[in-house]
């Protein structure tokens, strides 16, 4: 059954980490982030990993059929990830300006930080390459559940925590517990 499941594991996890790693066009990344779920870099700006960075988990969803996703848009557009960072399956973060995640981060499945709109909201402009984006800066020591969209501007503040399936839409002090769609906070976290 072990040998099973090594095989299994290579012709479906192993191979494909490298496909995506073949797939990768980001030029400008640096770091050796730990892959146990594919990851495809992407963009013309900077992706940086600190030291022991996880991207994936073997025993939790979307293992075998999904892919993590980290883009910096533009050349001044950038993605750092601190240290003893621990992102679960199918993650995706997009820059245009910077995604800053700071040391101690546990991230849920399916996860997304998009520091842009995407699209303007007017019809007429919705094609246009000038839209609006923020900085996101996630502080030390947060923890995000799972299904959470973080978007443009936003800073969590150190030691909270994000609810599953919460948007969240504007900063968020320290020590506190957010959910909701938008996030509010539920309660202060007290040590």
């Amino acid at each position: 059954m072990r040998i099973l499941y090594k095989i299994n594991n290579f012709c479906f996890v192993t191979l494909r980490i490298w496909k995506y790693i073949f797939l990768s066009d980001c030029k400008n990344s640096g770091g050796k982030p730990n892959r146990f779920h594919p990851l495809l870099l992407s963009g013309t700006g900077k992706i940086m990993f600190g030291k022991n960075v996880q991207i994936g988990v073997i025993s939790s969803p979307n293992y075998f059929s999904h892919y993590s996703y980290i883009e910096a848009r533009g050349e001044n557009s950038s993605v750092c990830i601190g240290n003893n960072v621990a992102i679960n399956n199918a993650f995706s973060a997009i820059a245009m300006s910077k995604i800053t995640i700071d040391d101690n981060v546990l991230i849920g499945i399916n996860c997304s930080i998009i520091d842009n709109d995407g699209h303007d909201l007017n019809p007429s402009r919705r094609d246009d390459i000038n839209i609006k984006f923020a900085n996101v800066h996630i502080e030390k020591n947060v923890f995000i559940g799972d299904n959470v969209t973080i978007l443009k501007g936003v800073t969590i503040g150190e030691n909270s925590v994000v609810g599953s399936g919460s948007i969240v839409t504007k900063s968020v002090v320290k020590n506190v517990v957010v959910a909701g769609n938008p996030a509010k906070i539920i309660r202060t976290l007290e040590y």
